[in-house]
């Protein structure tokens, strides 16, 4: 049985984005925000694979391919904060997604819980961000109707 594209394409979404977090966390970076935003460099490189597959496929219907680019870009952002949800609480909960907080967008302390949630959403807002470019981007290869 072959998995399809777009849960192929998501799961190397996530392992990218682990595997960079993990060696920012290790290189002693993590606490660097704009290092963090480069995450969207692996959310494109999912959707725009999915969508090469789709075009070598021969699929070049508009609506096809930008549901497919979207379900890649939201499986990936989904298993990425269940992963961090679980790699929370392996470092220690609550205190563990404080010292987190300190340096992100977050005021107060949130729980792990709370922190996921609103990770899930940023992460969902900006799938449909990079998905809407690489549609853009890759506009003049579908048929007009």
């Amino acid at each position: 049985m072959k998995l399809p594209k777009e849960i192929t394409n998501g799961f190397l979404i996530f392992l990218g984005i682990g595997i960079y977090f993990l060696l920012m966390n290790v290189l002693g970076l993590a606490d660097l925000f704009y290092l963090r935003t480069l995450n969207v460099f692996f959310i494109f490189y999912g959707v725009n694979r999915t969508m090469q597959m789709n075009l070598h496929e021969g699929e070049s219907n508009f609506v096809f391919n930008a549901v497919s680019a979207m379900t890649t870009s939201v499986v990936g952002v989904s298993m990425s904060v269940f992963g961090l949800l679980v790699y929370s609480y392996a470092r220690g909960g609550d205190a563990y997604v404080r010292t987190l907080s300190e340096t992100f967008m977050f005021g107060g302390n949130p729980s792990v819980p709370t922190y996921c949630i609103c990770l899930l959403f940023e992460g969902i807002a900006s799938s449909v961000i990079v998905t809407l470019m690489m549609m853009l981007y890759w506009n003049n290869k579908y048929a007009a109707d």
